[in-house]
């Protein structure tokens, strides 16, 4: 049985650890709310754009652009995305497995991957996929000139029909306490297609379809990949902040299990030491 020495070394252990998961779970609040932030101004600009593109390439007879055009899949990139850090519960674990599926549910296919972040290059590292390039330590100060390079690859990729689509795996952030893990294509981009009875919106263009595409097509997948980056930091701060505050709240429910067991433990060695006092004067 520990004495009593013993267990006090462990509650301060304990606290110790307590203190630091409190002080991660704040920092990750704080992180959070900016990326929330970052979010919520990147998703109506993206969803904006989308739409003109997709209206205007739903009014477009011939794909006029290298992005539009769709071919057979035989080759398919995937951009993976988690976190550069672990210590965010499931966070990694599970975009980690849903790339194992992808790859699974297309074997009979090329996949190549591009790893963003640094948990899932190590861990395909390991595995028998192409990794074409990855991308780390972009997090903890992510700007929109990191989404400009990785879109850049992308986009090259697939206009020199290196590959046929491009597929992402990232997580969404939703709330706080719920991130829902989506598996995009990104190319080609698809052309809007309303729903039964709803009409396209019009819009009154000054350029041709071409030049227009030429222009805003690129930036639209870099505006995707720039949102995707952000959603998958504010989820993995709500991961973070989460996993830091169930931390802190089993360390609380250790240390007082331990005392009480320090307490338990210190009354048994008193009573112990009554007993034998009496044994002694009794002899």
């Amino acid at each position: 049985m520990a004495n009593i020495l013993d267990i006090r070394r462990r509650i301060r252990s304990v606290r110790n650890t307590q203190q630091i998961t409190r002080a991660m779970k704040m920092v990750a609040a704080a992180r959070l709310r900016r990326a929330q932030e970052r979010v919520f101004n990147a998703r109506p600009y993206a969803n904006q754009m989308l739409a003109l593109l997709g209206s205007l390439a739903a009014r477009t007879e011939q794909r006029v652009h290298p992005l539009l055009a769709e071919r057979p899949v035989e080759k398919i990139l995937l951009v993976l995305v988690t976190a550069d850090k672990g210590l965010c519960g499931a966070f990694n674990a599970n975009l980690i497995r849903a790339a194992q599926h992808y790859l699974e549910a297309h074997r009979d296919r090329q996949v190549a991957l591009i790893a963003v972040g640094r948990k899932g290059r190590d861990f395909f590292r390991k595995h028998p996929v192409e990794i074409l390039a990855d991308q780390v330590n972009l997090f903890s100060r992510l700007e929109f000139s990191h989404a400009q390079d990785i879109a850049q690859q992308i986009i090259d990729l697939y206009t020199q029909q290196a590959v046929d689509a491009v597929d992402f795996i990232y997580n969404e952030s939703k709330t706080v306490l719920t991130q829902r893990l989506t598996v995009e294509r990104y190319l080609p981009i698809k052309p809007l297609r309303p729903a039964e009875g709803e009409a396209l919106i019009d819009y009154i263009y000054e350029e041709p379809a071409p030049e227009i595409f030429n222009v805003l097509l690129p930036r639209y997948v870099e505006i995707e990949v720039y949102r995707a980056l952000l959603e998958s930091a504010a989820s993995e701060f709500a991961a973070r902040m989460t996993a830091m505050d169930a931390a802190s709240s089993n360390a609380a429910e250790m240390i007082d299990s331990l005392t009480l067991h320090m307490n338990r433990v210190r009354q048994a060695a008193i009573t112990r030491e009554i007993i034998e006092i009496v044994s002694g004067a009794l002899t």
